[in-house]
């Protein structure tokens, strides 16, 4: 049986800390995530270093990793589990380097097959593939298939995380295809009965959609 698919949860672009952390708390709470991306565009660094100063403890004090959206010299400084990179952020080796052999880097590859193997070969702890929905969030780069899923389950041993417009209710065939873990943002933190509701959601659609 393979491991099962978890859920990766993003945090949205605008947040007011305080309050937030108490929704971060309640959707942790409320059922299976692995990990906590802080992303956060276009701010000053020490903005993003105190919200991730006030997010992380909320993550650790319930064994969730906490990652950061490129600036891997923050995440070093602070003790982040590590950072996640896109096409437009610091290079891997250059991320590697900064925050150590241990920390977590998770590097966006969209479509491309040749780059989520190079990045893969270069020692990423796992590849995002997407936007395989249309989102809001920010201007998808590209729109892959599902089966490039299924094609890096079946070749490659490097967790894959989907994303891109994943509600409970569309992410049967990425689960199905064998993707590892599920990043949501909106679907979550703008659930109309909230994030913990979201995040139960979430678990019983990956469980019943999981293959054995």
């Amino acid at each position: 049986m393979t491991d099962p698919c978890r859920l990766y949860l993003i945090t949205p672009p605008v947040f007011e800390t305080a309050g937030f952390a108490d929704s971060l708390a309640s959707a942790l709470d409320a059922g299976d995530v692995s990990c906590v991306q802080l992303r956060l565009k276009d701010v000053a660094a020490d903005d993003i270093r105190r919200c991730a100063e006030a997010l992380m403890p909320v993550c650790h004090a319930r064994d969730v990793a906490f990652l950061i959206n490129d600036y891997p010299d923050i995440a070093a400084e602070i003790g982040a589990d590590g950072v996640h990179i896109g096409a437009d952020d610091t290079p891997y080796d250059d991320t590697r380097q900064v925050v150590g052999p241990d920390a977590i880097v998770g590097v966006s590859c969209y479509d491309s097959r040749h780059d989520a193997m190079a990045a893969a070969e270069a020692g990423a702890d796992y590849i995002a593939f997407g936007a395989f929905f249309p989102t809001t969030t920010k201007v998808a780069r590209a729109t892959p298939a599902p089966d490039i899923l299924a094609w890096w389950s079946e070749y490659m041993v490097v967790p894959s995380v989907a994303i891109g417009g994943i509600t409970p209710e569309n992410c049967g065939p990425l689960v199905a295809a064998g993707a590892d873990f599920l990043a949501v943002i909106n679907a979550v933190w703008q659930h109309e009965a909230g994030p913990a509701k979201a995040v139960r959601a979430f678990n019983e659609a990956i469980a019943s959609h999981q293959p054995s």
